[in-house]
């Protein structure tokens, strides 16, 4: 019996990941979320239904193209357009409804997006077996909105199946027999009250200057079975952006910090540290290279960037999806994730350590971080952590936040004080604890929110060390704990809020090339990484005044 041909949504994942194409590492990482789904996904109650996303592929095959070389031609999906239907439509959960509720595509200018969004839409809006379907363009202003609508509604024109059965009117298209209908829909409309949203379709997310629209469309979709809201955009250059915050959730996924089964991710961009010059890797970014991406027209751009120091980074954000004018991840998370050796609790009692006390506003995370500096020169520091969070709204936060703080809760890694502010006394009687098992040395406090807590503990005989975050005291502990992570020599015990913190931090430069992490830059919390930093400074200048002594022929506890 002949073997079934392998599908070309699933030859094109194993060839991402093969590198037979090349490709950025978001892209291969939404290739392997895919595979590893097919063998671990039901045991999350979810399954794959090949008719389904074939059903979906099938749909564009109605569609025509009426614009450029292509007008008039059929609408041929391109192998990463057929990746996305296959997995966007094909993946279930266990009740028979769609998995995925969220699509962000991220995806630089000429690869076709906008016919593609176009084309989303109609097959919610037509194909999707929703009675009473509301479907919508959005954009931050209805005009720009009827640019991805109106390529819509030539789709329909140009379409002998789609135009006998679909009505069209000014900006509107509907279908009698099943009262559904597909609008363009800008945050400037008199009202966005009363919508029931199916589906919607936002092009150029990176364009929005709020999140106004997002929410009202998301918050809209509540009286629906299965939902969609896909997002394609290109990079942008506001990290304090919905489109921003959608892509670092998105990166958080692939890279298995955060779990959510319906929030899909495709970002074609370059890699860091690719040379955004060298045409071998102009590729990455984009996968409708040699199809609509002409090879000559980038390097045409290029070499215009190239001399052209203000065309650079709209070249490198347009044509490469890198996100101009922000600062990048400090900490490596692939070498982060090697130093899980755990700090065994048992084999540190009355051991020395240092105690980084990082004390948010009441009403949000703090965190401390104990380290145990190694008893060899090349050892390793070794970590235990406690978090804080207040117990009052606490689902609130998750929803609001999209970070699994109940469950981390569940499992110890937070706790929850009573109320609706953090409760210091549990801090304070959690380091009391601690000091029975372990010979804390100093607690290094910065006195912005701390000073009640500190006065509390200095009267209960610890000794409080004052450490204002300043590039002063926070640079070295900075260089340093880069160093111990990339030397896999700071055992953090695979602690998963540490591990979202380490993802979170951006870092920023004095004059002398000195840095420390930047809260107001980091996107989410970072408090674990910065109690972290205080505890391993009080460390290093301990070690260095011991070296001291210790040459001198004395000895200090």
């Amino acid at each position: 019996m002949a073997k079934k041909p392998k599908h070309t949504a699933e030859q094109y994942a194993d060839d991402v990941i093969s590198g037979k194409i090349l490709a950025g590492q978001w892209i291969v990482k939404a290739c392997k979320r895919h595979k590893a789904d097919l063998k671990n996904g039901s045991k999350r109650g979810l399954y794959f239904d090949e008719a389904a996303g074939q059903h979906a592929i099938d749909f564009f095959g109605f569609l025509h193209h009426s614009k450029g070389e292509w007008a008039g031609k059929v609408f041929e999906l391109s192998h990463w357009q057929e990746f996305i239907i296959w997995v966007l439509f094909g993946w279930m959960r266990a009740d028979g409804l769609r998995r995925f509720r969220t699509a962000y595509n991220e995806v630089p200018r000429k690869n076709g997006k906008s016919t593609f969004a176009a084309g989303i839409g109609l097959y919610l809006f037509f194909a999707d077996n929703e009675p009473g379907a509301e479907v919508y363009t959005a954009a931050t202003k209805k005009d720009q909105a009827k640019i991805t609508h109106s390529e819509s509604e030539r789709m329909v024109k140009a379409s002998p199946m789609l135009r006998g059965r679909i009505g069209i009117f000014r900006d509107n298209l509907h279908i009698v027999n099943t009262a559904s209908k597909f609008e363009p829909l800008g945050a400037d409309a008199d009202t966005l009250d009363g919508l029931n949203i199916h589906g919607a379709v936002l092009d150029e997310l990176h364009a929005h200057k709020n999140r106004a629209l997002y929410d009202v469309i998301e918050t809209a979709t509540g009286a629906r079975r299965q939902p969609l809201l896909f997002s394609i955009t290109t990079a942008g250059h506001n990290r304090h952006s919905v489109c921003w915050e959608q892509r670092d959730y998105a990166t958080k996924i692939l890279d298995n910090i955060i779990e959510d089964d319906t929030f899909f991710a495709y970002i074609a961009c370059i890699d860091d540290g690719d040379d955004w010059t060298d045409p071998k890797i102009w590729a990455k970014a984009n996968p409708n290279w040699m199809i609509s991406v002409k090879p000559d027209d980038i390097e045409r751009k290029c070499t215009k960037a190239k001399s052209i120091i203000t065309a650079q980074n709209a070249f490198r954000r347009l044509h490469l999806d890198e996100w101009t004018e922000q600062e990048v991840r400090w900490l490596d998370l692939i070498a982060w994730d090697k130093c899980t050796a755990p700090a065994n609790p048992d084999a540190l009692k009355g051991r020395r350590c240092f105690l980084g006390m990082d004390l948010s506003t009441k009403i949000d995370l703090s965190a401390l971080a104990l380290l145990f500096p190694p008893d060899l020169p090349a050892g390793d520091w070794k970590a235990l952590f406690k978090f804080y969070v207040p117990e009052e709204n606490i689902r609130e936060r998750v929803q609001r936040d999209r970070v699994p703080y109940d469950i981390w809760v569940k499992q110890g890694y937070i706790t929850a004080t009573p109320g609706s502010v953090i409760d210091y006394d549990f801090i304070k009687h959690d380091i009391i604890d601690w000091a029975k098992f372990y010979n804390i040395q100093e607690i290094a406090f910065d006195p912005w929110n701390a000073t009640y807590l500190s006065v509390q503990l200095a009267e209960e005989g610890f000794n409080l060390v004052e450490m204002r975050q300043g590039h002063r005291t926070m640079a070295e502990p900075s260089k340093e704990l880069e160093a111990l992570v990339k030397s896999g020599r700071f055992s953090h015990g695979a602690n998963p809020v540490m591990r979202w913190m380490a993802s979170n931090v951006t870092v920023r430069m004095d004059s002398n090339d000195n840095y420390m992490p930047d809260k107001a830059k980091s996107t989410e919390r970072i408090d674990g990484i910065v109690a972290s930093l205080m505890a391993l400074g009080r460390g290093i200048v301990s070690t260095k005044h011991e070296s001291v002594y210790s040459s001198r022929g004395i000895m200090t506890l």
